[in-house]
């Protein structure tokens, strides 16, 4: 199985190249379309929130996303540096399950290879409190 990981939004902030403009979010959410449009082969198509924001990582699932990055590691740190949306990026699987219900799609956890781990849209699922994300 292959996954389009991650393509990533370019960053200007504190590096050489900061004097290239950042594309908008116009024009991310195009380059997911389009990827999953050219790139139909590929079955999962991610898109790593700590970099986009959560808005727009939920909105990103309506552009041809099918996975949200939920795990976070100290390459996140890069990001932060570089100016991403969330500078300090920590989010409970509670936000994330309702990140992605609020954008009506369907939260199932996976492991590396892709198995499902658990689905937190079945009946039998245990639902931890439902909390809003924004602020």
């Amino acid at each position: 199985m292959v996954i389009l990981k991650n393509p990533l939004k370019f960053r200007n902030k504190d590096n050489d190249m900061s004097n290239v403009p950042e594309s908008s979010i116009v024009e991310d959410m195009k380059m997911y379309a389009v990827a999953r449009i050219y790139l139909d082969n590929f079955p999962h198509l991610k898109a790593y929130w700590p970099m986009l924001g959560r808005q727009n990582a939920q909105l990103s699932l309506s552009f041809g996303v099918n996975d949200i990055d939920g795990t976070i590691d100290d390459t996140t740190k890069i990001y932060s540096m570089a100016g991403s949306e969330e500078q300090n990026p920590s989010m409970t699987t509670t936000e994330l399950v309702t990140l992605i219900k609020q954008a009506k799609r369907e939260p199932v956890e996976r492991d590396t290879l892709y198995n499902e781990i658990r689905n937190y849209s079945k009946p039998d699922a245990k639902e931890t409190e439902v909390i809003p994300i924004y602020n």
